[in-house]
């Protein structure tokens, strides 16, 4: 018989919620499977959450706090280990950071800037100094380096989502680097598409009024938890999981990508401003 790895809980805020939550549950005499039926979350989630390696979601905190008679202990508890802060990213954006990581697909639309996940360092340094012109040269590499961690998504076999993104025509237009590190970032892009890690679309600069113009949108499915909805301005984020607003948001972005250019064409446009830089010039 294997022996069950035990919980240090001392090693992080999160690993000891799901230290208590694993004594609870045994305490009550329960297996996960008993504690998540009745919830719209999978055995896998829970077992992640105990482990200290996902964050509880606060609808699936008041179920565990139902079944366990536990007086709203880990509903309240839960806002405290969503709050415990990782190195290099703003504290809104901890949700998705841990989601992405189990998504089952990742479909992205930015439309002002290249992807996060999709970044080059110097594209990731030159939108963080831009966002905050005054910080030291320490907490510019910091939040840069958080990025760049991010994209380790894409290295795994096993764990790489589907990615899809739509990207908006002028984010190929508009070198906000030299032109020799602008070739370098759609390079990137275009690499990552022929190595069938994602699926790019090009949005034309003249398709007209189009869904979802007001904001950026990423929308991540699951095989063991609903769906989600990330939004996100320039210091703010906004992470949304109502049924309701989801499915809007799901639809807006499937009229958004059949105006998108189809992806083998998108590719080809990527790879000819890529080779257009290189040549030392701004594509047309």
């Amino acid at each position: 018989m294997v022996r069950r790895k035990d919980i240090d809980g001392s090693e992080s805020v999160p690993c000891f919620y799901g230290k208590e939550l694993r004594w609870k549950r045994e305490a009550a005499g329960l297996t996960l499977q008993q504690l998540v039926e009745g919830s719209f979350y999978g055995l896998s989630h829970l077992s992640e959450i105990e482990r200290g390696e996902r964050r509880m979601p606060a609808d699936l905190a008041e179920h565990v706090d139902r079944v366990l008679k536990t007086d709203g202990f880990f509903t309240r508890r839960c806002g405290d280990v969503r709050k415990a802060k990782r190195a290099g990213h703003a504290r809104y954006f901890e949700r998705v950071l841990e989601a992405e990581k189990y998504a089952e697909t990742i479909e992205e639309w930015c439309p002002t800037a290249i992807p996060g996940l999709l970044q080059t360092e110097p594209y990731a340094q030159a939108m963080v100094r831009a966002a905050h012109p005054l910080a030291p040269d320490e907490e510019v590499d910091e939040k840069a380096n958080a990025r760049m961690a991010r994209a380790r998504l894409f290295e795994d076999d096993a764990k790489t989502p589907e990615y899809w993104a739509i990207l908006h025509e002028s984010l190929l237009r508009h070198p906000i680097l030299p032109l020799d590190e602008m070739a370098d970032q759609l390079g990137h892009i275009a690499a990552l598409a022929q190595r069938r890690r994602i699926l790019p679309q090009i949005l034309p600069w003249n398709c007209g009024a189009h869904p979802l113009m007001l904001g950026t949108a990423m929308i991540m499915a699951f095989p063991d938890a609903p769906p989600l909805v990330y939004t996100e301005a320039q210091y703010s984020g906004d992470t949304i999981d109502d049924p309701a607003l989801v499915k809007k948001y799901r639809k807006a972005y499937d009229r958004l990508r059949a105006a998108a250019l189809p992806p083998k064409a998108s590719l080809a446009m990527i790879e000819e401003a890529a080779e257009d830089y290189r040549n030392g010039k701004r594509p047309a």
